[in-house]
């Protein structure tokens, strides 16, 4: 019967990602195009099947630390790691911050009329700033697609919300393939829970 190998100590995990290298660099020395680069994208947005009833809103590009704000394909081994890695030869065809960006004003322009920084309209603001976009590795053969962010709304210059948000879906591979649909997934996850908490927000304008 198999089952999940944690808890590892941290010397067996270290060799088992070496393993893993390992096969992966002796796998490319006979593919010369394995090595390369390979970007990913969170692919099309499904169109939401019922619009909302939010009023305008100005949903301002993502914040993100430095990590994530650019192409970087980010991965932790186990959850209570305190080390990151980047994939070599995979990585984000933009940053995640901007990944997100475009996710989240794509989805919601299904719910409302979606506004950016710039405009000159008087409307709510949406902030967001991205705490976690990776691949988490609970063990060789098992991953998931963690995504993590703080959502404030502020009208008229104030606060009126704000949440912290956790998403998080199994990649099928535990590769860059694999995680990077997760991490699509955990997205589209995490964007459905701002839409869900906006839509209990009380908004002048709303109808």
């Amino acid at each position: 019967m198999s089952r999940p190998i944690f808890p590892l100590c941290r010397a067996a995990f270290r060799g088992l990602a070496a393993l893993a290298v390992a096969s992966l660099i002796a796998a490319c020395a006979g593919n010369p195009a394995a090595l390369s680069d390979v970007r990913f994208d969170l692919g099309p947005v499904t169109p939401a099947s019922t619009p909302g009833t939010l009023p305008p809103l100005k949903v301002l590009d993502v914040n993100a630390p430095p990590q994530l704000d650019n192409d970087g394909f980010m991965y932790r081994l186990g959850d209570a790691s305190l080390q990151t890695s980047r994939y070599a030869h995979s990585h984000w065809t933009t940053s995640p911050a901007r990944l997100l960006t475009q996710r989240l004003r794509a989805t919601l322009s299904a719910h409302a009329s979606v506004l950016t920084g710039v405009d000159a309209v008087p409307a709510p603001v949406l902030r967001v700033d991205l705490d976690q976009f990776e691949q988490v590795f609970d063990n060789a053969n098992q991953s998931s697609g963690v995504v993590a962010a703080r959502a404030t709304l502020i009208q008229d210059g104030k606060v009126i919300g704000q949440h912290t948000f956790l998403a998080r879906a199994p990649a099928s591979m535990p590769d860059a393939t694999g995680g990077a649909r997760a991490l699509a997934a955990a997205s589209d996850q995490l964007v459905s829970q701002i839409a869900a908490w906006l839509s209990v927000q009380v908004l002048v304008g709303t109808p």
